[in-house]
């Protein structure tokens, strides 16, 4: 990620909800087909917890390198400790400045990143181009409509979580749509072979995993604070809605789902 106080989760925890939440076998899906092979260099841009940089050398193997970059030395130290090994690197590097020293990379991945940088997302992608080597492949995934697709909520809470979210997108520089975005992000880029991809991203039915109630209650405990929400539908302000909230979301009958918008292009060569 950015610097501490460019990023909206930024907390303490923040290695640990990355970790949790990171399905190694969607990110595996995800990384074939946008064309990670064997033997290739990889820069994971954002690594967060490492767990995807891991995922991405298994693919790579012996032949090939992975490298991880994220701008909080807090994650890089975590990464480090958990996951790294021999052809495993770590590196911590602001994705706003230049990344050219890191050199040339055949397959560069940035998932999850763009949603928190609305008003930047197509610089930082056009800086973060600069390391795709030409020929070489990028693959942009993040979520649309992020945090407003529930079936079964309160009037009330449906409608804090819509102000919330508006609220972020104000004053947190948060972007819900940033998914409909990746295609032409490449395409002004000059990417050739764009593939897009659609699917269901946080698809929560039944019992609520750990994994689940970590990350969505660790949102609200995180975000909440730096927006300075009133709370005008809660007589009890953030308690009563977090209390709300909860009581949604461990209800097994509830259903919460977010698009999830996978694109990769191939840089052209001349």
């Amino acid at each position: 990620m950015l610097n501490d106080f460019d990023y909206l989760m930024e907390s303490d925890e923040e290695a640990l909800r990355l970790d949790m939440k990171t399905e190694e076998g969607v990110v595996r899906k995800q990384a074939l087909w946008a064309g990670l092979r064997q033997g290739m260099k990889v820069a994971d841009v954002c690594c967060g917890s490492g767990k995807t940089t891991s995922v991405f050398h298994a693919i790579v193997g012996p032949e090939g390198t992975a490298v991880g970059i994220d701008g909080s030395m807090q994650r890089v130290g975590f990464a480090a400790d958990r996951y790294g090994t021999e052809g495993v690197q770590f590196l911590c590097k602001n994705i706003k400045e230049p990344l050219d020293d890191l050199g040339l990379f055949d397959f560069v991945w940035l998932r999850f990143v763009l949603e928190y940088f609305r008003s930047d997302a197509f610089e930082i992608v056009q800086n973060v181009s600069r390391i795709v080597k030409p020929g070489g492949i990028i693959c942009l995934i993040d979520l649309d409509h992020n945090c407003l697709n529930h079936y079964g909520l309160s009037a009330r809470l449906e409608k804090t979580l819509s102000d919330i979210v508006s609220t972020l997108e104000e004053k947190a520089n948060f972007d819900p749509y940033a998914g409909r975005k990746l295609y032409s992000h490449l395409y002004r880029l000059g990417y050739g072979d764009i593939m897009v991809d659609v699917g269901a991203h946080h698809l929560i039915t039944g019992e609520l995993k750990e994994s689940d109630a970590y990350n969505w209650f660790k949102k609200v405990e995180v975000t909440a604070p730096k927006m300075n929400y009133r709370f005008p539908y809660y007589p009890g302000g953030y308690d009563e809605f977090i209390l709300d909230f909860k009581k949604f979301f461990v209800d097994p009958g509830r259903f919460t789902y977010t698009p999830v918008i996978s694109c990769r292009g191939v840089k052209p060569i001349s």
